[in-house]
């Protein structure tokens, strides 16, 4: 005996086909897509590792790559008025201890301070920066009183 079936199940049983190339083609698609754009957020967190690891090394080649170095020593203002006041400020890298002369208080390693000082004339001041193993680097700054 035949199958009787009804015009909407005939219909179904005709595209069923069609539907499942349909279906399969649309995930090939949405897993082409996933694809594309995992590989281009991988370019993009490769391209930014580079650039984070070129800003390092920039940045530790300034602060001396790991050896002692001044990397600022300065007056603010270098010149004074009779009796007025300046800051020295300075930078070190990689130092275990500093010094300035002409009678500056004691100071540390830092890589940003400003000492006040009052000159009473004009002078050179030194900055003397050592390291732990016995490494010294000097750097002077003129003040002048007028």
């Amino acid at each position: 005996m035949p199958q009787i079936t009804s015009p909407p199940v005939q219909i179904i049983r005709k595209l069923l086909p069609y539907t499942t190339v349909a279906a399969v083609l649309a995930v090939i698609y949405i897993g082409w897509v996933f694809y594309a754009r995992a590989s281009q957020n991988r370019e993009i967190q490769r391209e930014a590792d580079q650039a984070s690891i070129a800003e390092a090394r920039k940045t530790y080649e300034m602060y001396g790559a790991g050896q002692l170095k001044i990397l600022l020593f300065y007056a603010s203002p270098p010149v004074v008025a009779r009796g007025g006041a300046t800051e020295l400020c300075y930078s070190v890298a990689n130092a275990t201890a500093v010094k300035i002369d002409q009678g500056v208080e004691a100071i540390k390693p830092s890589l940003n301070r400003c000492l006040p000082i009052k000159p009473a004339h004009s002078a050179a001041y030194t900055l003397t920066a050592s390291d732990d193993k016995g490494k010294e680097v000097t750097q002077s700054v003129n003040v002048a009183v007028r």
